[in-house]
């Protein structure tokens, strides 16, 4: 074992096998939602904070959401046409009764666990029938101030179809009786529930009692909706929220212009094939099968929910009772320990190479970099990509500032970044304005690497600063996702990075790169040969060891090679955040492969590749690319060997020996694809918890 290596995984003896045709592998999508298990399973354990178990449900929904938006349109339209191929019909009623199975038991939690826990700290969402009389006139009164004023009840009729609904937009359904002005029996109305209301107010203190008191949009509106169709009867009001497909159709090769393509296709976003109805528990079968016929969503991509149709919106009680004590304890990162606070960053670089651990590590001192870099009349030219920044964003500012300080400025932005087109084609259209050069990658291909390059003028040449990511350059996130920083002067990886640049912005001839290794050329290529030569060792009966952390690992073409890896007797750890379609564990075919999934406070982000073989072989990649073949085929992506031994021993150590032996957090794939949890969770100290408390120390 070469010095400095990740210890040995227990398993069985070799028995390479000839696998006509490859192993089963485990369903993406069921993957997708297994993940979702285990981040549930943190609302559940009572010894993380009451406000912090809540943001888990939380998250739990948003990533529901996210997954009908992306992945469910095909399996909807399989099952409604009882299809039979790529997206079978009965793949996607298993997929969507596990779906089902999921929501059920969110709002179990939230309703026979959350509820209570939250009473019993004097916090309460009260609804119409629990509400004092004093209480129910201030709801009145700030339902007719407030929210009466911007709801528009349309009854249904020949002259009023139904409205256009919004993804994801809260509504009422409401079935009257009688008939209207003209003595037409319309039955059924739409309430849209506009997005400018909060889903929850706070009653006053005056006339809660001793308790915090909340009231919910939707009980408001239901509690009044009468007021709404005066001289009808209300038989019944219901919440339904749709869930469309999100996924966009522009073609790149199609279209003169990109941005203005993609800025006319945001605006149909909103209405695409729904794939999943949401309505209360309460609803009649008449008024379900109403949307459910105006909405074309098979009886299975119903959700009859035991609460709020939007559990997401449930996380503004997080902002309105603000109490320490039902929260972790807030994280403020130690400042770089490779770096000297006020003193230039570009002068430690030349120094050495730093390695920065967010959000153990602060990510302010990337933008301190960038900001030094502005700021420097040495400094000539400044190269980023633009992937995900956010809404408001320093780094853009900055580059801005930069262009007027005479520099030159090209922003590689990532118009296709999912969910965040409408904020990058902003950033684009915000720095042309100011005379930077705009590029958006490779037609067909995101660009979803992660680089600084800074040119500065020394002597008489110049010499280039880089940064190189695993993450975003969003500040929020950083705060939030694990991830590393590389900053180098390396005169080759620099080299290396201004050749992706170029090539970027004039995708000509594959750039020769010597040290970075780029996606879609060669980074499948390149771990394929990694796994290729652990794999000769094994068989030579020689140490070889594998160890891969990624987000996912999906790509068929790499995951047969780790399975035959596997077979020849090399020692394989696979730490996997969310899906993982690698079934780890069966006997005499990947009894050599072990795969956990780490969950924790923080979003585990950050992508290490590990490949040792021989006696003193040992390689050590930092990526920002997952496993998955979108990643290695339709996406422009790098990889970067840590070279500088410290450096590389500190990967090591703290990206995968540590996560290799936390026993609190770690859950354990099975070859069936389920997950078998940490067995004391509440003993012992999590990787991220220790991570904290050495870089606090």
């Amino acid at each position: 074992m070469p010095e400095g290596g990740v210890p040995q995984v227990a398993s069985a003896t070799a028995q390479p096998l000839s696998l006509e045709p490859p192993m089963a592998l485990l369903p993406r999508d069921h993957c997708i939602l297994a993940f979702n298990e285990r981040v549930m399973a943190w609302a559940r354990r009572e010894d993380v904070p009451l406000l912090e178990r809540l943001r888990y449900l939380c998250i739990v929904s948003s990533n529901l959401d996210e997954f009908f938006e992306v992945r469910a349109a095909p399996h909807i339209t399989a099952v409604n046409s009882l299809a039979q191929g790529v997206y079978n019909a009965q793949d996607g009623l298993a997929l969507l009764h596990k779906a089902q199975d999921l929501v059920a038991r969110q709002y179990a939690l939230y309703n026979d666990a959350l509820i209570p826990a939250f009473d019993a700290a004097g916090i309460r969402i009260v609804n119409h029938k629990d509400r004092t009389a004093a209480q129910r006139k201030w709801v009145h009164k700030h339902f007719r101030q407030a929210v009466k004023p911007l709801l528009v009840p349309v009854a249904l009729d020949p002259a009023h179809p139904f409205p256009q609904v919004a993804n994801k937009s809260l509504n009422m359904v409401v079935r009257l009786k009688g008939g209207d002005a003209f003595g037409r029996a319309n039955e059924v109305a739409i309430v849209k529930l506009s997005r400018a209301l909060p889903r929850l107010m706070q009653l006053p203190a005056s006339i809660c009692g001793k308790k915090r008191l909340f009231v919910s949009l939707s009980s408001m509106v239901r509690a009044h909706i009468s007021e709404l169709f005066d001289g009808r009867e209300v038989v019944e009001a219901v919440q339904f929220r749709v869930t469309r497909n999100t996924e966009l159709l522009v073609e790149e090769d199609e279209v003169d212009d990109l941005r203005t393509a993609l800025r006319e296709e945001l605006a149909y976003r909103q209405f695409g094939q729904a794939v999943r109805l949401e309505v209360g528990s309460n609803c009649s079968e008449f008024l379900a099968s109403t949307l459910q016929q105006e909405f074309d969503v098979p009886s299975q991509a119903l959700f009859r929910v035991q609460g709020p149709v939007n559990l997401v919106r449930l996380s503004e009680l997080i902002d309105l009772v603000n109490e320490p004590a039902m929260l972790f304890t807030p994280w403020q990162g130690s400042w770089p320990r490779q770096l000297k606070p006020a003193v230039k960053i570009m002068a430690q670089m030349r120094k050495q190479d730093v390695l920065i651990h967010q959000p153990f590590e602060q990510f302010d001192a990337v933008l301190e970099l960038l900001r030094e870099a502005v700021y420097d009349p040495a400094v000539v030219a400044i190269k980023q990509t633009i992937y995900r920044t956010g809404v408001k964003s320093q780094l853009i500012e900055l580059l801005a500032q930069a262009v007027r300080m005479g520099k030159e400025v090209m922003a590689v932005v990532e118009l296709k970044a999912r969910f965040d087109e409408e904020a990058n084609i902003n950033w684009a259209d915000a720095l042309e304005a100011v005379g930077a050069q705009v590029v958006y990658g490779v037609v067909g291909l995101k660009t979803h690497a992660k680089m600084l390059l800074i040119t500065r003028r020394e002597g008489r040449g110049l010499r280039r600063y880089g940064h190189l990511s695993t993450g975003n350059y969003n500040p929020k996130t950083a705060r939030m996702y694990t991830d590393l920083s590389y900053l180098t002067c390396d005169t080759v990886l620099t080299a290396d990075m201004d050749a992706v640049f170029r090539h970027l912005a004039s995708p000509n001839v594959k750039p020769r790169l010597d040290k970075l290794v780029m996606a879609p050329f060669a980074l499948q290529h390149s771990m394929l040969t990694h796994l290729e030569a652990c794999k000769q060792a094994a068989l030579k009966g020689e140490y070889a060891r594998v160890v891969v952390k990624t987000n996912a690992m999906t790509d068929e073409d790499l995951i047969h090679a780790l399975i035959d890896a596997g077979q020849a007797g090399v020692k394989i750890d696979l730490i996997v955040r969310g899906a993982c379609m690698l079934p780890p564990q069966v006997p005499r075919v990947t009894d050599n492969i072990r795969v956990r999934s780490i969950i924790g406070r923080f979003l585990e982000h950050s992508r290490v590749f590990y490949f040792a073989w021989g006696d003193s072989q040992e390689h050590v990649y930092l990526s920002s690319a997952d496993w998955m073949r979108r990643n290695m085929t339709r996406r422009v992506e790098l990889a970067w060997p840590v070279q500088e031994p410290k450096l590389r021993q500190r990967v090591i150590d703290e990206c995968l020996v540590a996560y290799l032996h936390d026993n609190r957090d770690a859950w354990t794939q099975q070859p069936d694809g389920s997950y078998l949890p940490p067995a004391q969770p509440q003993d012992g100290d999590g990787v991220q918890n220790a991570l904290m408390h050495l870089y606090s120390t």
